[in-house]
């Protein structure tokens, strides 16, 4: 069931995403390149590289072989699904996140292959050899498609677009909860056992969220609502990639898809506080 709803859950929600924006954001990309550029460099080459680094300190090599892959893993994939979803509900810029997500995930389809072999060059893994035609497919699908065709319809149809954008995004809240609800049915029982197991790897994994926040904030410009924005960008990685990496490479390392749901867990919990704060500052 949840092979099924997984991809109708995330085409729902771009779709939807697509179908309510205006399409205003595009226009950054000739008004402020290099905002977009700092972004983009920040949350494909920057973010990897501090996980590069902390999993180079001598604290990390106690992890377990499926924590830090799935550290690694959440590292190199940026540009996740449910970004502009956030971003709108957390005071932050829905066009923006919009435009720097399509190009983060264009750019991801090269530079999660080229973070990877940095990676396996670094501690010597020789058979994780990711390429970009195993990223562009899901990056397409998941992203990319569903998201240009709720645009499209915005800018053919938008009166049709007005009516069913809130029945659409009740349908996408609908299914996010029911496959929120399924995952941790099935998957509860044993991402506690595995957090227990592996609770060296939580403070790993903080450190790599508050990391992402702050790099994003410092990429920003001066408005609130940009840096919120930017500081979710650079924080929410993509467990879909992670997830389809760790099926194709990390079968026989059990442990590595909940490590995915631990960090995608610990990322849900440190931007609570963090956008709370940044909020009260525009406040």
């Amino acid at each position: 069931m949840l092979r099924l709803l997984i991809p109708l859950t995330l085409f729902t929600i771009m779709f939807a995403l697509g179908v309510g924006l205006k399409g205003e954001g595009l226009s950054l990309l000739r008004r402020r390149p290099a905002l977009v550029l700092r972004v983009v460099i920040g949350t494909c080459v920057l973010v990897p590289l501090v996980a590069l680094l902390l999993l180079h300190l001598p604290l990390s090599y106690s992890l377990s072989a499926p924590a830090r892959f799935a550290i690694a893993l959440m590292a190199i994939s940026p540009s996740a699904p449910l970004l502009l979803r956030k971003a709108g509900r957390q005071g932050g810029d829905r066009e923006l996140a919009a435009t720097l997500q399509v190009v983060a995930a264009l750019v991801a389809i090269v530079s999660i292959p080229l973070m990877a072999d940095l990676f396996r060059t670094s501690f010597g893994v020789s058979d994780w050899d990711i390429v970009p035609a195993q990223v562009a497919p899901q990056v397409a699908k998941a992203q990319l498609l569903p998201l240009l065709l709720g645009l499209a319809l915005r800018r053919w149809r938008p009166a049709l677009a007005d009516r069913i954008v809130v029945p659409l995004q009740r349908l996408a809240d609908l299914l996010l909860l029911l496959l929120t609800v399924l995952v941790l049915v099935f998957a509860g029982r044993q991402l506690v056992p595995f957090m227990a197991a592996n609770a060296l790897a939580l403070p790993i994994m903080a450190a790599m969220v508050l990391a992402s926040l702050v790099i994003g904030l410092l990429l920003a410009g001066p408005s609130p609502r940009e840096r919120i924005t930017t500081s979710l960008v650079t924080s929410m990685r993509n467990p879909g990639l992670a997830l389809l990496f760790a099926s194709l490479y990390g079968e026989e390392l059990r442990g590595v898809k909940l490590g995915i749901l631990a960090y995608l867990l610990t990322t849900v919990i440190l931007s609570i506080p963090f956008l709370r704060w940044r909020r009260s500052l525009s406040a």
